[in-house]
Order: C-alpha cells, then structure tokens, then sequence
C-alpha cells in the first residue's frame, strides 16, 4: 500500500499466534505501523500491553505468522559493515516500568537503603556519567545535550542516579532511550511515576522525539493518551482494533482476576489492639545531601487512625520524607522526629523502627536477591528483611498461603518476583507489607503499573482496611484518583 515513504509498511505484524510466559495471549494479531504513524495502544489487560511490546521487541514466542521489520532493511546493510547493528532489535529502544542499576564496578546492584546514605553516593555514576557510559551519542542525531534539554536533565547532570526521585529515574530512562539512537521507541506507560505538569507536558516531548524521524509505540491508560499521538489502538484477547479518542472510553470494563474476601482481608490484618495517640511528629527536620536540601524546616504530626495524603512534585522530597519513616535513612538520628511516642536516637534498634510499620513501593521488587520468589518476598514481611533468610515456622506458613489465596497469587507463589509479572509483584508486595498486621501502613506509588481495572480493585481493599480499623495511613501519590475516599488530610510537598 502506498503510504507517501514506501511500498511498505515500516513495521508490521500478520496473522500471528503468540505464547509468553508459557501461555498464549494473542491467537490472531495483526498491526500495522506506517511511516510518520506515532501509535498509543490501550487496553483493559495490562499484561496485554506488555505482551505485545515484548512481541516487537522479539522476547515471546511466535507460534506462527510473521512479522516484518521494514524499516531496518536499509540500516541493517549499512551498518552490518560497521559492526554497530546486527538485527532489527538493535534499531529499537524500550522503556519499562522497571530500571535496575548497577555500581561503578559493575559487580551488583545497588541496595534500596543507598539511595539515602550520602557516604555511599560515590559508588554510583552521575546522571552525565550515566549517559556518556550506556547511550551512543551521534553528531547527526541525539547528543547528551539534546536529551538532556528535552528531559529536563540539565539541572541534574551532577546528580547521583542514586538520588534521584521515581519520576526523575523515569525521565533519564527515556533520555537514554533516545541516546541509542532508535527509529523506533516502545515506551511502556511513559508518564507513569511522573507529576502532573510532566505528564501535561509529555505530549510536547513526544512531538519532538517525532520531529526527529523516531516512531513511537507507546502503552497508556485510556485517560492519558498524550497530543502528539496519531493513531489509538485497543488490544484485547481477541487481537488488535483501531480505536480513537471519541470510541475508546465505549470499551467494556475488565475485571481483575480474584474476587476480594471482604471477611478474610479484615481477619488476616486488622490489629485486636486499639492504636492510639500520636504516631509521628516532625519538628524543624532539615535533611541535605551536600549543599542540595532535599527537606527544610519540615514539621508534620500523624495521630493513631488518620489518613495522610502526601503530594508533590518530582523531585520535592517524597521519597525522603519516607525513608525518615520506614528507618532507612540514618540521617534521622540528627533530626527531632518521634515514632510511636519515642524519640529518634533514643537507643531503640532499627528493628523497632520496622516493627509497626508495612511499607510499599513499587521499586522495592527490583531489592530482593535474585532467588526470592513471591511466597518467600511475602514471609520476609515477618521479619523486616528484604528476603527470606530463616525457615519459616508451619503457622507462618499457613499465614502466607491465606495471603496468597486472598490476592489471587496461586500461580505466581513460586515465581521469582522479579520475572513475575507487575500484577502480581504489587499484590506480593501489598501481601508482605499487611502480614505482620503493621499500625501504620504507608504506601508510596503502591498500584503504579496496575491497569485500571486492577487500581480500582487495589483501591478498594485499603479502603476496606481504612474503613473497618484503625490502621493509620500514608499514601503517597500523584494521582488523586487513586487515593482511597477515607483519605482525608493532605501534605502538600509542593
């Protein structure tokens, strides 16, 4: 078909039958990118969505059918010569909602408590080394000036990755993205993790990645589909089907895999003891990493049963403030800050500071040792640990099968949590956080990655724990529509 580039398509995909992660999820898809198209694929399943990105990027499995790269024919012969490309894959960058970094050395990755110890801000490269080391800069294409011009990077250059916030990581993952030079860009939920005005913005960042000749394939939510974006496809079981900005809000609702047990989530978490007075207080808290304050003069108080909203932008001490609360920053033994009536510094153990506390992140997933599995990620929330190291006893055993039973993770209890898929690492994560029966529950980005159907579904289990105890909650979050109803105070970090 003429297309005004070609004869033929720049990338397509016919009739084919697909297996991933040892089941089939496409019987019949067929998709079709033409040259100048900038594609948003949206879908009620986000395990679709990723199965289908991970197909273009050649990492399932094509039972039958075909796909046709076009647009790396030229290029592959030209720099086949160069030893620079030697498949269609190598023209293709991809952005995910997980990013894992590694020391200077190369040796491990880093460990969630280094983000917020400055004696160890060393062992990571800055955001300029970062660049320099892992993209390929080009005269005639992007440099690390332009990236960091189009990313908002200027302003953190010197800046350890390490010490960057969720929303800045995820900016500098696609500045990269661009540094290795694509034609095309998949982009798995791009704005997720950003801020309101980064996401409001992202549609001028995608025009110009566009204006530059790369074509984007890009997943989304319904509601944030970014300007710039040409064509809007809905995926389903069923295949692929041309959708639009007018028809794509008609799509039918999805339901999430388990149905919630209402009188079993209760009886698993709730406290018998009634939690009362106060539960946290912040008096001048200052915390600064060189000359760069991240938090000034902060005073906050959290009484026993109260629902915080923590807000901000990217960036404005978030993931700080946190770290304070959880016990993972050790500059909290200079500052006035009380847990639990007791003052910071005042002889308890980093034990006690864990203790009352189930604590979730979305990059927490990414911390554990490369041998835990989700039964064994959710058994370590007994024990404060970032792993399962000691043998659990028979009724913990069995606490943990109730856990697995209630959030639908039969399936995936043996899988390690890093090849699981996001679905089920948040459902793990939210498992081992609520185990323990913490009195304070704080969680940060906690859904981020779910689809839409899965959010309301996680949504309305804090809800129900909000609404039938006196659990005191921290959620931190850039979307309000994620927020359960019984929040009702805010912390506006901005």
């Amino acid at each position: 078909m003429e297309n005004g580039f070609g004869m033929n398509p720049f990338f397509e995909i016919d009739e084919a039958e697909i297996f991933w992660r040892g089941k089939k999820v496409f019987s019949n898809l067929s998709f079709t990118i033409n040259h100048g198209d900038c594609w948003a694929i949206i879908s009620k399943s986000g395990e679709l969505q990723s199965a289908f990105l991970q197909t273009i990027l050649g990492r399932t499995l094509l039972k039958s059918g075909q796909m046709s790269y076009d647009f790396a024919a030229g290029y592959l012969e030209k720099m086949e010569t160069k030893g620079e490309v030697h498949s269609p894959q190598d023209l293709i960058s991809f952005v995910s909602h997980e990013y894992k970094f590694r020391n200077k050395s190369n040796l491990q990755n880093f460990y969630f408590q280094q983000r917020f110890n400055s004696s160890e801000v060393d062992e990571a490269l800055t955001v300029s080394e970062y660049l320099k080391e892992f993209g390929v800069p080009s005269e005639a294409g992007w440099t690390v000036e332009k990236v960091s011009d189009l990313m908002r990077l200027n302003h953190l250059l010197d800046e350890s990755i390490l010490k960057l916030s969720n929303g800045e990581t995820r900016r500098l993952a696609i500045a990269l993205g661009l540094l290795k030079q694509p034609r095309l860009f998949l982009m798995d939920h791009p704005t997720t993790g950003l801020d309101r005005k980064s996401r409001e913005t992202f549609g001028e960042v995608l025009k110009n990645i566009l204006a530059e000749g790369v074509h984007v394939i890009l997943t989304c939510s319904e509601n944030e589909i970014p300007d710039g974006v040409t064509e809007i496809g809905f995926l389903d079981k069923s295949g692929f089907n041309i959708s639009s900005r007018d028809t794509i809000h008609s799509q039918p609702e999805a339901e999430d895999h388990f149905p919630m047990d209402k009188k079993e989530l209760l009886e698993l978490s709730i406290r018998t003891d009634l939690v009362q007075g106060e539960m946290i207080r912040l008096q001048k808290v200052k915390i600064k990493y060189g000359e760069k304050v991240i938090l000034e003069d902060l005073d906050w108080r959290v009484d026993a049963g109260e629902r915080w909203q923590v807000k901000g932008p990217n960036g404005s001490g978030k993931s700080t403030l946190i770290s304070l609360l959880v016990g993972e920053n050790p500059q909290a033994y200079s500052q006035d800050i009380w847990l639990y009536g007791k003052k910071r510094g005042t002889g308890e153990s980093i034990w006690d500071i864990k203790r009352p506390v189930g604590f979730v992140a979305p990059e927490l997933a990414r911390f554990f040792p490369a041998n835990q599995t989700c039964r064994k990620v959710i058994l370590s929330g007994l024990f404060d640990t970032m792993g399962l190291f000691r043998k659990p006893s028979d009724e913990q055993n069995k606490l943990a099968d109730r856990w697995i039973k209630l959030f639908g993770l039969e399936s995936a209890e043996n899988a390690l949590i890093q090849r699981a898929s996001l679905r089920d690492q948040r459902w793990t994560l939210l498992a081992r956080a609520l185990i323990k029966k913490p009195r304070l529950l704080i969680l940060d980005e906690a859904s981020q990655g779910l689809d839409d159907a899965q959010r309301k579904v996680f949504k309305n289990t804090i809800e129900t724990l909000c609404q039938n105890s006196n659990i005191t909650l921290i959620y931190v979050s850039h979307y309000d529509s994620d927020v359960p109803e019984s929040v009702d105070k805010i912390l506006d970090m901005g």
